[in-house]
């Protein structure tokens, strides 16, 4: 890949982040620029779990080995994970760093009897877990050993299943519409015919019906396969495939039925016969890992991110002091109380902030000089698209408030300006 395209660069120039051999290799550190960008995606992420039923739940990051060897992930996931850490010499079940957050969730939905009138039941947490990577395979954002997921579980009926992923395909694909993320085509991974399937046979069947449903149904104009053998063998699943910068494919986002954890830790609810029925279990999230999607959008935009995500999204530029220096900080102030991020560069000449403005990729460079504060406006830049605009300084705050709001790729500036001279 070209370097200018590569996120390690790129998050290197744009100081999204940084590691520390004293932290230690697969550990980034996000630095306040980065931050800005993660913040912005884990409150979208947050919003639309609440907004598509999820309840907000937390849990620890630790768990007894016997919890992992329960659910299955010791015995597959022990080489990745972390040593577990004895409480002392008397413990016999030593604790672990989670390396998934879904037998949390097992415990949350059993701590109380469910009706099938209680059902679906929806929990959202964004939450660390880890992996024991090995150093030589550790990339940046990329591939870390502590993963920020936006992570869901639903519980419900096998009736539900097929509402429950059309909603969560649905969010999906909504967030990477928002983030400029075009989707090359679904998958459908189902099983073959061996015996290799957790769970009866006629479950599968009904579960990938629905899922052919739902993808008949929300898929519209994007095309879709079915892969059969392909599935996790504890349920069929639905990703979301796209093309990354290089024009790799790859998998941004899943929609995962789960037989095995609603039957390793027995999760059941009371059907209206009155007897015990097991739950289907749904993985889903929408922004998925932070730190894999940061990667990934700053190598597809180059760096240069959409408006809503951009670290700084006005560097102001004062020509001189007095008005314009004064002009420029009450521009900032008013920005700011509208929660929009704003940077005033004094130091050196106006040509050289304005380069090292667009080295970092500010989404916007505004001039102010005398002419500027004289005819109550500031002169905005748009690198991206090279326009450049008059704007009026009263409505320069709400015009970039209501973009960032609405998760604009670009703000219009020609709703309120005309274009400078």
């Amino acid at each position: 890949m070209n370097a200018s395209l590569d996120h390690r660069d790129l998050g290197r120039d744009l100081r999204i982040f940084d590691t520390s051999p004293l932290v230690g290799p697969g550990l980034p550190l996000w630095l306040p620029a980065g931050a800005a960008v993660r913040y912005e995606l884990e409150r979208y992420a947050r919003e639309v779990a609440l907004r598509t039923g999820c309840e907000p739940v937390y849990s620890p990051v630790l768990g007894k080995r016997s919890l992992f060897e329960r659910s299955g992930h010791w015995a597959k996931f022990a080489d990745d994970m972390f040593p577990p850490m004895s409480a002392g010499p008397d413990d016999p079940d030593p604790l672990v760093l989670r390396p998934a957050n879904c037998p949390h969730h097992a415990q949350i939905y059993a701590s109380e009897p469910r009706s099938y009138r209680d059902l679906p039941v929806r929990y959202a947490e964004l939450a660390p877990m880890f992996r024991a990577e090995r150093s030589g395979v550790l990339t940046g954002l990329s591939r870390v050993r502590q993963i920020n997921l936006d992570d869901a579980h639903v519980f419900c009926r096998p009736d539900q299943v097929e509402a429950e992923v059309r909603t969560a395909l649905g969010a999906v694909l909504e967030v990477l519409g928002t983030l400029g993320i075009e989707v090359a085509y679904l998958r459908l991974s189902g099983r073959d015919d061996s015996d290799r399937w957790l769970g009866e046979p006629a479950r599968w069947a009904a579960a990938q019906e629905a899922l052919r449903a739902v993808l008949d149904d929300v898929a519209g104009d994007l095309p879709w396969r079915a892969e059969p053998g392909e599935a996790a063998f504890y349920g069929p699943k639905v990703d979301v495939q796209v093309l990354d910068a290089r024009g790799h494919e790859e998998t941004l986002a899943t929609v995962q039925l789960d037989f095995n954890q609603p039957e390793r830790f027995d999760l059941t609810y009371v059907a209206a016969s009155g007897e015990r029925e097991r739950v289907v279990m749904i993985h889903r999230g929408t922004v998925g890992a932070m730190e894999r999607m940061v990667a990934f959008l700053l190598e597809r935009y180059a760096g240069r991110l959409p408006f809503w995500l951009a670290p700084v999204q006005l560097c102001l530029l004062p020509v001189g002091d007095g008005a314009p220096a004064d002009a420029a900080d009450a521009l900032a102030a008013d920005l700011r109380a509208q929660g929009v991020r704003v940077r005033v560069e004094r130091e050196g000449s106006l040509g050289n902030r304005i380069r090292r403005a667009r080295g970092r990729r500010d989404a916007l460079l505004g001039v102010l000089g005398d002419r500027e504060v004289a005819a109550g406006e500031v002169a905005i830049t748009d690198p991206a698209s090279g326009e450049r605009h008059a704007v009026p300084l009263a409505d320069l705050p709400p015009l970039l408030a209501e973009a960032a709001g609405s998760r604009a790729l670009r703000p219009d500036l020609a709703t309120s300006a005309r274009p400078a001279p």
